[in-house]
């Protein structure tokens, strides 16, 4: 795991959690509240991996379970972040035996969505670990994942972009249609941002990089461009302005992720391992000291 990595703090996390176990739970557990009406046994249960990846979200699974009795224990059993394969045990559980059941598929949903997204995350970054390009995520999350979800790709390495339309000015090709020229969408914009949000444009041309120059853009984003065209414009960029960072973008993949970093880019932009990832499989096994059973995915 990045030393960088910052988890959400509490007050964040505590209300998006609570919505989905709200969602899960409803009214009431009919399974688990018929079995147990009074005094609930203690239990114990398992973690277990099912695949190799990059284990995410146990901190967050611990708070799911923390939040339906604060009796219940997760102790992890391998760091956040660390690289795990199958049948390796990695979080134990006691508690009350309904909190360990009515908390198990929302914990393991995030645990299982997140660990996906890190563990592809991290065969990104691994490809091109020797150069000095960074992997950064972008705004193509799921509805309501998002913190979480740019929280994975730290996990597996990556950089944050702006975690939304509030944190920095991008112009894209739309407002740039919309403006009428990228010099036109600059101008207006940097008079009435606050300070000190930086300026980023997206071009997909030479001479739309030497549009973003003259106008001084803080970040220039090559979109779309063959690599060819790509080692021009950083060129352009360095030759002219070399304080400039410069971002790539589109259409990444494992395959084209190295060419596109040997260009000099200082930033690589992909939605690929939020967007491509699957989940990373994951299974409780509860124990109860006198039988144990291997809960179903329903």
């Amino acid at each position: 795991m990045s030393a960088n990595t910052v988890l959400p703090p509490l007050l964040v996390l505590e209300p998006l959690l609570e919505g989905w176990l709200l969602e899960d739970i409803g009214r009431g557990d009919r399974t688990t509240q018929s079995l147990f009406t009074a005094n609930v046994p203690e239990g114990q249960a398992e973690w277990i991996v099912k695949e190799p990846g990059v284990i995410t979200g146990l901190p967050i699974a611990a708070l799911v379970f923390q939040m339906l009795n604060d009796k219940v224990r997760f102790v992890p059993t391998v760091a956040e972040g660390e690289w795990c394969n199958p049948k390796q045990v990695v979080a134990h559980l006691n508690g009350p035996l309904d909190a360990l059941l009515m908390g198990e598929r929302v914990a393991l949903n995030l645990a299982m969505r997140l660990s996906g997204i890190a563990s592809l995350t991290s065969k990104y970054v691994e490809q091109i670990a020797d150069l000095p390009a960074q992997l950064v995520d972008t705004r193509k999350t799921t509805p309501g994942l998002r913190l979480l979800e740019k929280y994975a790709t730290q996990v597996g390495g990556a950089k944050n972009h702006r975690m939304g339309l509030d944190d920095g000015v991008m112009i894209k090709d739309n407002h740039i249609a919309a403006a009428g020229s990228i010099g036109a969408a600059i101008t207006q914009i940097r008079a009435r941002i606050p300070y000190p949000l930086t300026v980023e444009v997206e071009t997909e041309t030479l001479a739309q990089v030497e549009e973003a120059l003259n106008h001084r853009a803080d970040i220039i984003m090559l979109d779309n461009m063959p690599v060819e065209l790509m080692q021009q414009a950083v060129q352009l960029i360095r030759a002219s302005q070399p304080h400039i960072k410069i971002e790539a973008s589109g259409n990444i993949t494992l395959e084209t992720l190295r060419a596109v970093a040997q260009t000099g880019v200082d930033y690589i932009s992909t939605s690929a391992p939020i967007t491509r990832s699957t989940w990373l499989d994951l299974s409780m096994k509860l124990n109860t000291g006198t039988q144990s059973l291997q809960k179903d995915d329903h």
